[in-house]
């Protein structure tokens, strides 16, 4: 589902520019208005299953109200892509469950990020494997997995 104006761009396995602790630096660089973005309530919504009250207060039936310091490692990473979206951050701290997230963030403006497993994502999709040197955008699951598996391997890391 890639729009006009971005395309996702994974690197399969350890780029040199990668943040790969995506909580760790989520703690050190968040803002607490991040949550207030429409964006942001829904992913907190849909991932965490909670609701934001107010910046950095978050509430859910089973854990009560915190901060968003407390909220999923998906969602956390969701939020440094959509805020700092020159940094390349891991993805494989996210679940399944975020990949229409990263798909919709990619379909604004590009986003290049490193995975280090095998990330389903629900047809249709298009990304870019920057680990090709022909850098073609893709659709196809089969290709995806084959690329993914090749890379993940450790056959080449080029890029």
């Amino acid at each position: 589902m890639k729009g006009d104006d971005g395309v996702l761009k994974i690197f399969f396995g350890k780029h040199p520019d990668e943040i790969y602790n995506t909580e760790v630096y989520y703690a050190n660089q968040y803002d607490k208005n991040w949550v207030m973005d429409p964006f942001a309530k829904k992913v907190i919504a849909d991932i965490d299953s909670s609701i934001v009250v107010a910046p950095d207060m978050i509430q859910n039936d089973v854990f009560g109200t915190f901060g968003s310091t407390e909220l999923s490692a998906g969602v956390k990473t969701l939020l440094l892509i959509q805020n700092q979206p020159k940094r390349i951050f891991n993805i494989s701290n996210c679940g399944d469950n975020c990949a229409k997230y990263l798909l919709e963030l990619a379909d604004k403006r590009d986003i290049k990020v490193c995975l280090h497993h095998v990330m389903h994502f629900e047809e249709p999709f298009s990304i870019k494997v920057i680990n090709e040197r022909r850098r073609k955008v893709i659709s196809d699951p089969m290709e995806y997995l084959m690329l993914a598996t090749h890379y993940l391997r450790g056959d080449t890391n080029e890029g």
